[in-house]
């Protein structure tokens, strides 16, 4: 018997300051990374090496929604809100439902409002999340058993 996986974009649910993420661009919808590495190499004159440990878990999260998506409006009003009396802060949550990958964070916060642009067809607007400490699982897509021929 041999392993099939199935990915499905539909699949991937994301959440933050509890406005469901929804309206994703085609491509590349959503990107979660750390903003250092966890580890950094030194080595010696000698030849000797070491590594030392960063404690910083912050990060940052990239997601791209098509410009008809009505969570630009949500999203906006959380923005403006937090720029005014500084209540923008919530958590964030990106789970594959068909996998094992999750991503969360307790405090993040919307960087600036995304770029506006405007042409023949339907634009994008990417919005950027900061997070104070981001916990990041790369699972895999779960496997369904099928017959070899």
């Amino acid at each position: 018997m041999s392993q099939s996986t199935t990915y499905d974009p539909s699949s991937i649910v994301a959440s933050f300051a509890g406005v469901p993420l929804s309206g994703f661009a085609d491509g590349t919808f959503v990107s979660v990374e750390r903003s250092n590495d966890s580890f950094t190499l030194m080595v010696g004159a000698g030849g000797e090496a070491a590594r030392s440990r960063s404690r910083n878990s912050s990060g940052k999260v990239t997601f791209t929604l098509m410009g008809t998506s009505v969570v630009n409006d949500l999203l906006s009003a959380v923005w403006r809100a937090d720029e005014l009396s500084a209540t923008g802060v919530g958590s964030f949550i990106l789970k594959d439902l068909n996998g094992t990958t999750l991503c969360a964070a307790n405090n993040a916060w919307i960087v600036k409002p995304p770029k506006i642009e405007f042409g023949k067809e339907i634009s994008t607007r990417e919005w950027v999340i900061e997070c104070e400490s981001v916990y990041m699982k790369a699972g895999g897509t779960s496997s369904v058993a099928v017959d070899s021929f």
